[in-house]
């Protein structure tokens, strides 16, 4: 998703400032209560830990990579040390190619409409004047006038209020964990493929009315304006191959400083797993469990690995064998 944000931003507004993410990592400093209720969580997860596995079955070998979308310099040795194992696989496969991205860029520019409300009501109509006048704040952060920001697609904004701005101005920021995969494909002459088409993603976000789209974006947009801390905790949380911690911190975190009803954020938290992981990683198995007879990569954002609905078990139950690997 982050990959997804940074192409849209790339056409919206060109990035020149230069800021890194310099905060600390909010998971040290949970209550007791919420500690333990972490652990809980993650615990009763099938495979909540490790950035890389190696499932197998008959004559096929997939390497899931467990990515993150942002750029770190602690990706360095990690691609060093996996480069001579996945450079000998037949294929990449990655949520989105960089090409298909490229290509969707050049589309983007040419047509906004996309992620554009295109007819009726504007954001500002349809929120309250205290509504859209912190949301408006948080965005402005972002780089993006209000005035524009009006006439977006609320899911496209829950995207950039889930971004902190250090991460922004970072240059060479969306040269994540894919992008680097990316160039260790290409290096090796190996094939890319897309696990999902833009268009479709795009689907899966309109699916719901403008209406209750801009409800849940209200809902929300202090629970999701991440910030420098919440960058810290995810990346630190990555690189310890933690990745159930991170969505299940995210929800704790989140619950505690939205304000809503426990029921009512449960509902909207639900409706975003639903959305991002669980409709995306079936989607994605179909095209998973034609791979045979070759080895293959498979790089995706490491909150897609773990829970019942996870590739990994839902690869377990086709029949495949599991090992984690050295990341």
């Amino acid at each position: 998703m982050r990959v997804f944000l940074f192409a849209l931003l790339a056409a919206l507004n060109p990035i020149v400032a230069h800021a890194a993410c310099d905060g600390r990592d909010l998971r040290q400093e949970m209550t007791p209560e919420a500690r333990a209720e972490l652990n809980a969580a993650t615990s009763q997860m099938a495979y909540p830990e490790g950035n890389h596995w190696i499932a197998q079955k008959d004559n096929t070998v997939l390497h899931l990579i467990g990515t993150l979308h942002v750029n770190d310099p602690r990706m360095g040795p990690v691609v060093e040390r996996l480069a001579p194992m996945l450079s000998e696989a037949d294929a990449f496969y990655f949520e989105i190619t960089q090409s298909d991205m490229s290509a969707f860029e050049q589309d983007l520019a040419k047509d906004f409409s996309p992620v554009l409300i295109n007819s009726g009501p504007t954001l500002i109509d349809l929120m309250s004047e205290e509504d859209w006048a912190v949301i408006s704040k948080a965005l402005s952060a972002r780089g993006i006038p209000g005035w524009m920001a009006a006439k977006l697609r609320p899911w496209f904004l829950s995207m950039m209020l889930g971004m902190p701005p250090c991460m922004l101005q970072v240059p060479d920021a969306d040269r994540g964990m894919d992008a680097r995969l990316t160039e260790l494909a290409e290096a090796a002459g190996k094939p890319q493929y897309s696990l999902e088409q833009i268009d479709d993603l795009i689907a899966i976000f309109d699916s719901h009315t403008l209406e209750e789209q801009v409800q849940s974006l209200v809902r929300m947009v202090d629970a999701f304006d991440a910030g420098d801390d919440h960058m810290v905790t995810m990346a630190s949380a990555y690189f310890e191959e933690k990745h159930a911690e991170i969505l299940q911190f995210a929800k704790i975190y989140g619950r505690e400083v939205s304000g809503l009803a426990p029921d009512v954020f449960a509902q909207e938290w639900a409706a975003f797993e639903d959305q991002l992981l669980v409709q995306r990683n079936d989607n994605w198995m179909e095209t998973i469990l034609t791979i045979e007879n070759q080895a293959a990569v498979i790089a995706v954002g490491a909150g897609h690995l773990g829970g019942d609905h996870g590739l990994l078990q839902q690869l377990e139950r086709a029949g495949y064998q599991l090992s984690r690997a050295q990341f």
